[in-house]
């Protein structure tokens, strides 16, 4: 069957290249690697949103998704996913599912991933979806996002799709050494730094980089 939206994946590829090189001395780099094209690529992301915002879902900018929440500017996506530094053996938790689009993207990299939704009906939609589009190494959780999933951890990359005003430790403490998290800072309405946080492979040492500003919803606490 014919792709009726390769010309509009084309060109939001094309939209993000721009970007990344636009932001390239927040980034420490101009481009994309190819994992993370692909999987741009292969991701159908007009599944993930509505059906009377499918006309725009390969635009580069943020739809709305209903219960006040988006599906994130694929920009954003892909550098989320490209400053995690994947590799095929890796395992992602994700905090703040939503849709589902960004742990989508995700697994076309690690082996597996992990997502937590606090909306429950959101959570629900998202693992049904997920399993449509055969997606089975994602595991979506309802729960509270912030106390993140000790059963799995530690993991190898922490990607957080919602603003913390403070880093939090629970979290961290799930990252293993060598490990990254992703994660937007500051408060709504303010400035906000999306943010690289590497726990050093030896000391444990926490290395803070990129700062991008950014603009995402409040992380919040409890579930839905």
């Amino acid at each position: 069957m014919q792709d009726k939206f390769a010309p509009e994946r084309r060109r939001m590829l094309d939209a993000i290249a721009r970007n990344a090189v636009e932001t390239s001395h927040y980034l420490g780099r101009n481009h994309l690697s190819p994992a993370v094209i692909d999987a741009l690529e292969t991701v159908p992301r007009h599944e993930f949103v509505p059906e009377n915002m499918q006309a725009a879902a390969y635009e580069n900018r943020p739809l709305p998704i209903g219960r006040g929440q988006t599906i994130s500017q694929p920009f954003i996506v892909a550098i989320m996913t490209e400053l995690a530094n994947l590799s095929p053996q890796s395992r992602v938790l994700e905090i703040g599912t939503g849709c589902g689009y960004q742990a989508a993207v995700l697994a076309q990299i690690a082996a597996k991933v992990v997502t937590i939704e606090r909306i429950a009906s959101l959570a629900n939609e998202a693992k049904a979806r997920l399993k449509r589009l055969g997606c089975g190494n994602i595991t979506v959780l309802h729960g509270d996002g912030g106390k993140g999933w000790p059963a799995e951890a530690p993991y190898d990359a922490i990607l957080v799709t919602a603003a913390a005003a403070e880093l939090p430790t629970a979290l961290l403490d799930q990252l293993r050494p060598g490990g990254r998290m992703v994660i937007p800072l500051g408060r709504q309405g303010m400035t906000q730094s999306l943010t690289v946080m590497e726990k050093d492979a030896e000391t444990g040492a926490i290395h803070e980089s990129c700062n991008l500003p950014v603009a995402f919803v409040p992380l919040l606490g409890g579930i839905d």
